[in-house]
């Protein structure tokens, strides 16, 4: 019989039983209990931690239930089963995040199963998937937003157990995170198309009033076109803009690349040759659109997979994914 205390704690809005069935499904998940191994007797855990036996008898019956403990006869409770969950928060359903889905997903062993919630960029939305999951997963993914309530919140989540993913913003030196650079990077991927860029006589950088798209990006792209000397605008009004003739666009938004597909055609022109375009996150369509659409991004397949590492690894990560340009007909 396993000897494992487990710690309660008295000044907690988290129930007792819900402590201990939180801190005896983490004990599993970091191999402290293992399967066959008989758990502590009721009677020891309510004296160890101070618990009444019909709490510690509620938090295994419910550890029963979820097929993660089992009892025989007057011989006690042993563990059965070492399925782990994982909750995985992004910000909405793009297709470059079902590339990420699936890359994370598939790089994680059986036992474990992932749970997916959308913030949509709402805050109360995004407090309420935190808070109703507290202590009930093994490790939490998370997509942070620019919110000023974002730290707070996920200071609720214990920092080994965290992984922000997609964005560094709001990160302390303690946290895990897998990121992509949406400002050096970006600025070396248009360096790396400037012979493409110098096509045109102007570059436009749609970046729409609805975008949650970072920031820095349109930071960078104006110190590049200052740089080396382009006429430049940032669009944020795109409702009823018209694209123009020797001009490229770059884009954050994928509703502009079918209005500027459709104006083309209606204007008679060639991209790549009479206008240019360049799109920001790379899709699995994006290359059979047209005759291909260029893209600078980062690799989504690879950030699902070190959230996979993560995940399996238990051990701290703190990683930036490379952003590539990928040059295709539109340019």
């Amino acid at each position: 019989m396993s000897k494992k205390v487990f710690k309660i704690e008295e000044n907690t809005d988290v129930p007792k039983y819900q402590q201990l069935v939180d801190a005896i499904k983490f004990a599993i998940a970091k191999n402290e209990l293992v399967i066959g191994e008989e758990l502590p007797s009721v009677s020891s855990v309510s004296k160890s931690s101070k618990m009444s036996r019909e709490t510690v008898y509620k938090a295994y019956l419910i550890l029963k239930d979820q097929n993660i403990i089992d009892s025989v006869p007057s011989k006690g409770y042993y563990v059965t089963g070492e399925t782990r969950r994982v909750l995985l928060v992004v910000d909405t359903f793009k297709a470059y995040k079902e590339v990420l889905y699936h890359s994370f997903i598939n790089n994680l062993p059986d036992n474990f199963i992932t749970d997916v919630q959308f913030h949509h960029y709402n805050i109360d939305n995004f407090k309420t998937i935190i808070d109703t999951s507290l202590g009930k997963y093994y490790k939490y993914i998370i997509m942070p937003f620019d919110n000023e309530k974002i730290p707070e919140i996920l200071n609720t989540i214990p920092t080994d157990r965290l992984l922000l993913i997609d964005w560094n913003i709001y990160s302390t030196p303690q946290n895990n995170f897998v990121y992509q650079d949406f400002g050096q990077a970006f600025y070396n991927c248009l360096v790396e198309a400037s012979s493409l860029l110098k096509k045109y006589t102007a570059i436009h950088f749609v970046y729409p009033s609805f975008t949650n798209h970072s920031i820095e990006s349109v930071t960078f792209f104006e110190k590049y076109a200052d740089k080396f000397n382009f006429d430049y605008k940032i669009i944020t009004n795109i409702k009823d803009w018209q694209i123009e003739k020797n001009v490229v666009y770059i884009s954050v938004s994928d509703r502009f690349l079918g209005q500027f597909l459709e104006q083309c055609q209606e204007q008679n022109f060639e991209p790549g040759k009479d206008v240019g375009f360049l799109s920001y996150n790379e899709t699995p369509m994006k290359k059979f659109i047209y005759k291909g659409i260029s893209v600078v991004s980062t690799d989504f397949k690879e950030l699902g997979m070190y959230a996979a590492a993560f995940v399996t690894n238990n051990e701290p990560i703190q990683h930036y994914v490379g952003t590539k340009l990928i040059i295709r007909e539109s340019l």
